[in-house]
């Protein structure tokens, strides 16, 4: 098994042909066939299913592409890492970040690392919390933001900040930042949920059994972006984090308040694997997120949000 080989099965993978896997890879069709039947007889199992729409992976395939295509990461961050200029930092970094706070940090991050540090590629992921510590579990993230989250066997987790949690609905409903609303108020309009086992519903649940309300849950998504649409559209109201709505509420698309009676919180962290070396592409990273989080949030660009070293914890974290 060679790293030709494994660049030849993830080509075929991705394209579905060995027709385009070779023109993509600048070998001949031959050459290609060639690589793929020898990972199948080293194996001893076929990796591809040969059909009219194309090549699909096997059960066996998609084990190997996944494994492949982090054994190829791992020896392209190595080269990265092992050939820098003196005095230069260089390195592929992974990192995670919420959907909530893309808009706050992704650019910027993506524009000061550049600068600072010219060797060092920056790749970024989203997702949810719980797809995100998975992956960084797995390796496929070097670091990534993380809620709710204490470290664990195999993370550390580095508070870093916690914000409030905001009830959203159309302009009409005339919610504003100045004035809290009660949860039980929110609780009687039908509401767009998070999609039940997401980390935000199972706080949202959480204050719906303290404040002993029932909730009229229309709909579920598991996509912020569709949450604030189907407001818009009139299907309810929802609830989401403070900077998730923040430039909506500036472009006066939605209105939304703090809510109360409870209060909701969530926290969070910076997820790292807690073995291993650390190295210095990640290293410098982790600083200019931290940075920018904390410029964000002294500067009140990170709406109701509170850095870790400004406040007690809070016991419903």
């Amino acid at each position: 098994m060679d790293v030709k080989q494994l660049k030849a099965l993830i080509t075929v993978a991705e394209v579905g042909s060995v027709t385009r896997a070779a023109e993509l890879l600048h070998l001949v069709q031959p050459a290609v066939t060639r690589q793929i039947r020898t990972l199948e007889e080293e194996l001893g199992v076929p990796l591809f299913q040969r059909t009219r729409q194309g090549m699909r992976p096997t059960e066996a395939g998609e084990i190997m592409i996944e494994r492949a295509r982090r054994a190829l990461n791992e020896l392209e961050r190595a080269r990265a890492e092992v050939q820098p200029s003196p005095g230069e930092v260089t390195g592929i970094v992974t990192l995670g970040l919420l959907e909530s706070t893309l808009d706050l940090l992704a650019e910027p991050l993506v524009s000061a690392v550049g600068e600072a540090h010219p060797g060092v590629e920056l790749r970024l992921m989203t997702g949810y919390s719980g797809h995100l510590q998975q992956w960084l579990d797995d390796g496929d993230l070097d670091l990534s933001l993380l809620y709710n989250l204490d470290s664990t066997p195999s993370l550390n987790a580095r508070p870093l900040v916690r914000e409030r949690l905001w009830a959203v609905a159309p302009v009409a409903a005339g919610l504003r930042a100045a004035r809290p609303v009660a949860f039980a108020e929110v609780a009687a309009h039908p509401l767009v949920m998070p999609a039940s086992g997401h980390a935000l519903r199972t706080l949202i649940d959480a204050a719906a059994t303290r404040s002993g309300e029932t909730m009229d849950v229309t709909v579920q998504t598991n996509s912020m972006d569709v949450q604030k649409q189907l407001v818009l559209a009139g299907h309810g109201w929802t609830i989401l984090p403070g900077l998730g709505i923040a430039e909506d509420i500036t472009n006066g698309t939605l209105s939304a308040a703090p809510l109360s009676e409870p209060d909701i919180w969530r926290s969070i962290v910076l997820g790292t694997p807690r073995y291993g070396r650390v190295p210095p592409a990640v290293e410098v990273v982790a600083h200019e997120l931290v940075r920018h989080i904390d410029t964000a949030v002294s500067q009140g660009r990170w709406p109701s949000a509170q850095s870790h070293s400004s406040h007690a914890p809070d016991p419903d974290m």
